[in-house]
């Protein structure tokens, strides 16, 4: 009892420290919102905070909010945002609102490394598993990390989606498959791509739930969750159509991410391959660009089938480097959740090259953008350039954190070789 105190007075004052950093920010330095809300690192077409505000405009004066062709999010956060006084004359309620998502989203964590899940799960046990980090270190590092605060000031509606993906899995963890997959449909609701977290999430559910005994067969608990997250979206879809009275929110929505119409700069790898694209191909290539980008799930499932979680975290990587529209939303999501396994951090090679490269494109990629576009000494190249080392950095991290992954399961089936280089034979 005293135990589980101390756990809430120390969580309940690393929040209200996190949320006291982030109120001082806002108060303090007023321009600075309005500053990082126009960076391309952080705010894209589709979650872009200043692009919500003008489909809030329209929304608000009975103007189909998808007719300039620039608000590309989910209809449902208008009536949401619509609750709050006009952020351009309060700008604290909105403030407020992504502080306690923010928070939402560390609760979500602290309790997903409580759960241990990382390191010792239903199938399999790491030999390292005594060295982990508590859930309180794990959501000081979410919060407290520079790319969160960023996000929270810059107000972006990825968010949201990094919220809902938390809970989903901590739900999942927890052996409520119900309330997960709810979570899982409002995030695909919001950003479409985390419909590919359904399989290792579906794993992870079975797996907790398994280990109770409370489910019959893999196949059919499977089926009655992808039902669940069916019937989910399809009420979100048709709240939406009530709302705003037609269809066109799915072509603006989704369909901008399916076919990539919004060439804006950002840290992805997409939009200059699309700019210098012949039309001809442009079918062609965004079909391989898509496959490429969901091709990793059923492989990593099958092959990492012992670790849901570090299925799920290698793919949250990977989508914050190869998804159409990324920011450092998603790179910090992933980021979130590498805390979870401290234990296979002795078997990383590449940490420093990894974490310099991506503090070197951090630094940079700010200084090249303002060359192109302000300065006018540098073009297109120079930001995609450091765009490119970005997305090494993360490369290198994914897969430096997938062999430590794969390394720690061989060295459990096979003892005798711990400690020892090893070769493809």
């Amino acid at each position: 009892m005293n135990h589980g105190k101390m756990n809430f007075q120390g969580t309940a004052g690393l929040y209200a420290a996190a949320a006291l950093l982030r109120l001082i920010l806002f108060a303090f330095f007023p321009g600075l919102p309005d500053l990082l809300t126009d960076r391309v690192e952080i705010s894209t077409p589709v979650t872009s905070f200043k692009r919500l505000q003008e489909g809030l405009f329209l929304h608000n004066h009975n103007v189909s909010p998808y007719d300039g062709g620039v608000y590309h999010q989910a209809p449902l956060l208008l009536p949401l945002f619509s609750l709050l006084p006009d952020p351009s004359t309060y700008p604290i309620f909105a403030y407020l609102l992504y502080i306690v998502i923010d928070l939402l989203s560390a609760d979500a964590l602290y309790k997903i490394a409580e759960s241990g899940e990382a390191a010792a799960s239903k199938l399999f046990t790491s030999a390292r598993k005594e060295r982990r980090w508590s859930g309180y270190i794990v959501a000081a590092l979410f919060l407290f990390n520079p790319f969160t605060i960023a996000t929270c000031m810059a107000r972006p509606t990825n968010v949201f989606t990094t919220c809902a993906i938390l809970h989903a899995i901590a739900k999942a963890i927890s052996g409520n498959p119900f309330t997960s997959m709810l979570a899982l449909s409002f995030a695909t609701y919001l950003s479409m791509y985390p419909a590919l977290l359904l399989p290792p999430l579906i794993l992870l559910a079975y797996d907790r739930q398994h280990a109770s005994n409370k489910t019959p067969s893999l196949i059919q608990f499977t089926s009655v969750n992808v039902v669940i997250t069916t019937i989910s979206l399809t009420a979100l879809f048709v709240g939406s159509y009530l709302l705003t009275g037609s269809w066109e929110f799915l072509a603006s929505t989704y369909g901008i991410q399916l076919t990539l119409t919004d060439l804006t700069p950002n840290v992805g790898l997409w939009w200059y391959f699309f700019i210098e694209m012949f039309d001809s191909f442009r079918a062609f290539f965004l079909a391989v660009f898509w496959l490429h980008l969901s091709c990793y799930v059923g492989g990593l499932s099958i092959r990492i089938r012992n670790q849901p979680l570090a299925v799920l975290t290698l793919l949250l990587g990977i989508f914050a480097i190869f998804k159409p529209y990324p920011s450092i939303a998603d790179t910090n999501l992933f980021l979130a959740m590498i805390p979870l396994f401290r234990h296979v951090f002795p078997l990383l090679r590449y940490t420093f090259v990894a974490a310099s490269t991506v503090l070197y494109a951090t630094f940079l990629g700010p200084s090249f953008y303002y060359l192109w576009i302000y300065a006018g000494s540098g073009n297109a190249n120079f930001f995609y350039a450091i765009t490119l080392v970005w997305s090494l950095g993360l490369s290198l991290l994914i897969s430096d954190l997938t062999f430590a992954i794969l390394r720690d399961e061989w060295e459990v089936e096979r003892p005798e070789m711990v400690g020892k280089e090893i070769r493809q034979i």
